[in-house]
């Protein structure tokens, strides 16, 4: 099929990322895929949660936040100013739950790293932006902040993206535009060593078939190490290195 943007079906859109585009923070990163654009800053405080003090437990932790901008959207999307709603609680989480995984916790000093990953701009694919953008500010952030190298306190690197089935037809990192119509949409999170952290599928109108997964899955992970080598270039020109 031929897709609106003109992409092969296993063809990522554009990534671009801009490094320090917050001065304030301690890692922030612009990171646009396609026209989508997820602004991540990392703050990194002392101390850590209550529970993990309860339990003496040693390290520190690392937690995600996540937003949309008003408009962000084609039309307005309200400010969540009575607490986030559900899509945005699942984002926030499967967002910290990806980014633990590419840092050894109990290497950390007793810090809590908070990623802010808010949607400027969504064209599709801002939960799978923020995982693989907020990597990088993370990885800046512990660089900068931590008296070592990230390498020190990093597990393999961690990206993320979208595949997804339309008009029969498998196509990696869906845009706004396919994602609305696809039939099942998958999103994918792995590390450079191929391992999942999370997967998140589902069939839209008809069950998708065991291959089907099986396809995605592939067409996932080939994204994914691209995502992850681009991820070490940028952190490689600013100083980031041995992960």
């Amino acid at each position: 099929m031929n897709r609106s943007d003109g992409r092969k079906p296993d063809q990522m859109r554009p990534v671009d990322v801009q490094v320090g585009y917050v001065s304030y923070p301690e890692g922030s990163v612009l990171f646009s895929l396609g026209l989508t654009r997820v602004l991540c800053n990392v703050t990194i405080e002392p101390g850590v949660p209550s529970w993990m003090q309860s339990r003496g437990l040693p390290g520190g932790w690392v937690t995600a936040e996540y937003a949309m901008l008003p408009r962000s959207t084609h039309v307005r999307t309200p400010r969540e100013t009575m607490g986030p709603r559900g899509r945005t609680a699942e984002i926030r989480r499967l967002v910290g739950r990806s980014l633990r995984a590419a840092v050894a916790l109990e290497r950390l000093p007793a810090v809590t790293c908070i990623v802010d990953c808010d949607v400027i701009q969504a064209d599709g694919g801002t939960r799978t932006a923020s995982v693989t953008g907020g990597y990088l500010a993370l990885m800046l952030a512990l660089q900068r902040s931590l008296g070592g190298a990230a390498a020190d306190f990093a597990m393999p690197p961690v990206a993320a993206i979208s595949v997804g089935v339309l008009e029969g037809e498998m196509l990696t990192d869906l845009n706004y535009e396919e994602d609305s119509r696809a039939q099942a949409d998958l999103n994918l999170v792995m590390n450079d060593e191929g391992h999942f952290i999370e997967i998140q599928g589902t069939a839209e109108k008809n069950p998708f078939q065991p291959q089907d997964l099986t396809r995605a899955i592939d067409l996932g992970w080939n994204a994914i190490q691209e995502l992850i080598g681009l991820q070490r270039q940028v952190l490689a020109e600013h100083g980031v290195t041995g992960l």
